[in-house]
């Protein structure tokens, strides 16, 4: 389709049905989002006037609603796409070359002649580029180029995972643009998390990616993680009256590296005098017997750490189990002793390195001022300096969003929706 015809086609209301699917039930929410396609297809006419051939792509954010730090030791966890997503427009061709503009970002140019790493492009999204477009390479897929506009409300740093968001949205570019979509929404979050690893640098886990590309609420079991065993999980929180609550704390990611990648590596040097991998693969009853033993190999945080996945893990599937019978004080139950496990044991609410700045634990205390002893609310994410989540019912979310904001400065609430769809391309009818 051209511009004109997508601007004709929003105009008309042609995509409300899809933006009401993606985006929520709403009448604020669709006239958002039809202003904002329209922008974007703006946007792109003013970059690329000669392109006159146009598809849409999406790729959602996701919450963690358990399971945190457990996928990097293989286990479970229980995540949903949300209703804050990157959208790109794109224009296909077979010039050799990958050419995004993102808003509020410097234009990236990637040649696909050479699809070799790039030391000086690690942690870059360029990285990523180039990670995604090798893998599918590497699979016999021959990617010609596109130009793409794209746009995001999964602000960078919120804790809803703008990376794998973008991964997957790269990726189901690729799928749909030159490989009729044969690779499918899990081999697409495979290679993001290739691309992150290998091309980016980080030693991420696969959950972000999972969750992004598939949609919907799940549980995941990443016991083979070339092999993730992904259950959907039905449940109707709105329904139930509660609605999910993100907010950025705003503190700074900047030096907290070394925080994040104590995690998995404490973790697994406890599975490694235990004579394993990863802690999936170990007995927990063996852990605790083990103790002494394991206080002369590592150090008594990393044993804490552990401590933590083993709870962690198996409290991923009461939480699903909890929902699937409808038990949603349970579940609450569950998801606050989640938070006090994240505290206590592996210790990510802030980083030792700066004991003074402790938004977190801040944003922890003042939700449960507010909610009384209803709902739940714990870390979300990676930790240390970010976001946190809670189930507020829906009467209180305005007053908890306006509390919170208050606090962390305008916007950093976020009250969101499930999105039932990962990666997706957006058709017209």
């Amino acid at each position: 389709m051209t511009i004109q015809e997508l601007a004709h086609a929003i105009s008309e209301g042609r995509l409300d049905a899809r933006f009401r699917q993606l985006y929520g039930n709403t009448d604020r929410a669709l006239l958002r989002q039809r202003a904002r396609y329209l922008s974007a297809a703006e946007h792109f006419s003013r970059l690329y006037p000669e392109c006159d051939d146009i598809r849409i792509f999406s790729a959602p954010g996701r919450t963690e609603a358990g399971g945190n730090h457990t996928d990097h030791q293989h286990g479970c966890v229980l995540a949903a796409a949300v209703d804050l997503d990157v959208i790109a427009l794109v224009y296909f061709h077979n010039e050799g070359v990958i050419r995004i503009k993102s808003e509020g970002y410097k234009p990236l140019e990637i040649d696909l002649s050479d699809l070799s790493p790039v030391p000086e492009e690690k942690g870059t999204s360029a990285a990523l580029i180039r990670g995604i477009a090798a893998k599918f390479a590497e699979m016999g897929v021959e990617t010609g180029g596109f130009n793409a506009y794209m746009t995001s409300d999964v602000l960078s740093g919120s804790g809803l995972s703008s990376s794998a968001a973008f991964e997957n949205l790269i990726g189901t570019i690729i799928d749909h643009g030159f490989n009729n979509g044969a690779a499918g929404a899990v081999e697409i979050a495979k290679i993001g998390q290739y691309a992150e690893n290998v091309y980016f640098g980080k030693a991420c886990g696969l959950m972000d990616q999972i969750v992004s590309s598939v949609g919907g609420f799940a549980a995941i079991d990443l016991s083979d993680p070339a092999k993730p065993e992904i259950s959907p999980v039905e449940f109707d929180f709105a329904g139930a009256g509660y609605s999910l609550c993100i907010t950025d704390t705003k503190g700074s990611h900047a030096d907290l590296t070394d925080d994040y990648t104590a995690i998995p590596a404490e973790m697994k040097s406890v599975a490694k005098a235990l004579g394993a991998e990863y802690l999936r693969d170990v007995d927990a009853d063996t852990f605790y017997k083990k103790l002494p033993e394991l206080r002369e190999v590592c150090s008594d945080r990393a044993i804490l750490r552990a401590a933590h996945f083993f709870d962690e893990n198996e409290r991923v599937q009461l939480e699903a189990e909890a929902l699937a019978g409808g038990d949603l004080e349970e579940f609450f139950r569950l998801v606050n002793e989640s938070g006090s496990s994240s505290a206590q044991l592996l210790q990510n609410l802030y980083s030792v390195k700066a004991p003074e700045k402790q938004a977190i634990p801040l944003a922890i205390m003042l939700s449960r001022r507010i909610l009384q002893g209803s709902g739940a609310v714990r870390v979300h994410g990676g930790g240390f300096a970010g976001t946190i989540q809670a189930f507020v019912p829906t009467y209180l979310a305005p007053r908890y969003a306006a509390e919170l904001d208050r606090i962390f400065g305008e916007g950093s609430c976020h009250i969101l929706s499930i999105r039932p769809v990962g990666g997706t391309e957006i058709k017209i009818n």
